[in-house]
């Protein structure tokens, strides 16, 4: 796009900017509702099931990221928001009616199945949206690139604070007649979301964003090694955003290998707990997108991924030694919750992750030129690891107990440690 025309850009990247909290919006569905499926016949307690809506909406970002980069570069940024609305709007649909169809006779619920299908669907959706969005305000921002996509994710921050709390709202106290119909109002919610934007987004002018090839760029981004290391980097970071809350709220809400919460109010702290860690992600993203034009996104991520590194640690050793009063969000103010202390540490955690996407694209795609395309492709593949760690996560959760679940991420932390300090290092290919 041309920056000649100072109000189309302005409209475009506001645009970009609301499309990022459909993204999170969208996501953050699945963990709350895992809750419900995993008091459902046949499925009773499994962790490991209860993420499988998760897995299966990351799952996708593995199958279409490459063509999604591909879509984009063909079709153009709008038809490819406009198309990702679209599909994201089939996929909220099956998995109301997952809610509405016969469970069926069999072990495992039919309608569970119908759940994992509109949640997958809804995979693709976000994975076009993120192909979308990320490019376009690297492009777009020029030196204030991670600014931009700051200010977005602060707004997907945002729907992903208010999302698992109006869950955990709606289901109230957790049992076996706990159905996915509960939560119909915000499946209803999210599809006249979807319907809105795409209505919206057919008035917005947008046009193609022209990046310029520099001396020495090829438009193979594997040809680069600090991109496949920050594409590794964004796999794992994916995995600890999601795996943090998500095994948090099943923590918490367990009655039986949990927290040891009252049962009665578990699953209602345990999603204000979850919402707050978004929440902080909504704090870190808007402090970043103040200072990114003065601190370096280098700098940034090496800070944030030391402490994370260290809360996650201490969380594990102290695990269920002593409960703390922590503040919680729950969507008006802040009240006061009796948790674990690791709740607390690894809600801090949202802080530190906050930053992470941001400044990992921005350092992984420098220099990349008109390779960024189909770097934002492949990218968008790499997200599969938002539902890979937390099953794998989830499947040591039950083999183990819940804190020992963590030593993953934090080896996913230290993994980003090292691509910030060293691997993200910008060579010619």
């Amino acid at each position: 796009m041309s920056n000649k025309n100072g109000n189309s850009n302005i409209i475009a990247v506001i645009t970009m900017i609301f499309l990022f909290g459909m993204i999170s919006f969208v996501t953050n569905l699945a963990a709350p509702i895992g809750n419900i499926w995993k008091m459902q016949p046949g499925i009773e307690g499994s962790n490991a099931l209860g993420m499988m809506g998760n897995m299966m909406n990351f799952l996708a970002y593995a199958i279409m990221g490459i063509p999604a980069g591909n879509l984009l570069k063909k079709k153009g940024y709008k038809f490819t928001a406009e198309a990702a609305l679209l599909v994201g709007l089939l996929g909220v649909f099956v998995q109301f009616l997952s809610g509405v169809v016969d469970p069926g006779t069999g072990k495992i619920p039919f309608s569970f199945f119908v759940y994992l299908l509109g949640a997958f669907i809804c995979g693709f959706s976000v994975c076009m949206l993120n192909t979308v969005v990320n490019p376009m305000l690297k492009i777009l921002g020029g030196k204030r690139s991670n600014q931009y996509i700051q200010i977005g994710g602060s707004f997907n921050s945002l729907m992903g604070t208010l999302t698992p709390m109006f869950v955990g709202s709606m289901i109230g106290t957790l049992t076996k007649d706990t159905l996915i119909s509960d939560v119909n109002p915000l499946l209803f919610m999210a599809m006249g979301v979807f319907a809105v934007a795409f209505v919206i987004l057919l008035f917005v002018p947008i046009q193609n964003p022209e990046a310029k090839k520099v001396e020495g760029q090829v438009d193979n981004p594997m040809k680069y090694k600090h991109f496949i290391l920050g594409a590794i980097a964004i796999f794992v970071y994916v995995g600890v955003e999601v795996g943090i809350p998500g095994t948090l709220n099943f923590y918490l809400s367990d009655p039986v290998k949990g927290a040891g919460m009252d049962p009665s109010t578990a699953v209602a702290i345990a999603g204000f707990v979850a919402g707050t860690y978004w929440f902080l992600m909504l704090i870190g993203r808007l402090v970043s997108s103040l200072i990114s034009g003065k601190v370096s996104s280098k700098m940034q991520l090496t800070c944030v991924s030391s402490v994370a590194l260290v809360l996650i640690i201490l969380a594990i050793i102290l695990g269920n030694s002593a409960n703390v009063k922590m503040p919680v969000f729950n969507g008006h103010g802040f009240e006061m919750a009796v948790v674990p202390v690791a709740a607390l540490l690894l809600v801090l955690c949202g802080l530190c992750t906050s930053v992470m996407w941001g400044t990992i694209f921005d350092l992984s795609v420098e220099g990349l030129g008109t390779a960024t395309e189909k770097a934002s492709g492949i990218f968008m593949a790499m997200v599969v690891g938002g539902g890979i760690v937390p099953l794998v996560q989830n499947f040591i959760a039950d083999k183990v107990n819940y804190m020992a679940s963590y030593w993953l991420l934090a080896v996913c932390v230290a993994f980003i440690l090292y691509f910030a300090v060293l691997g993200s290092k910008v060579k010619k290919a």
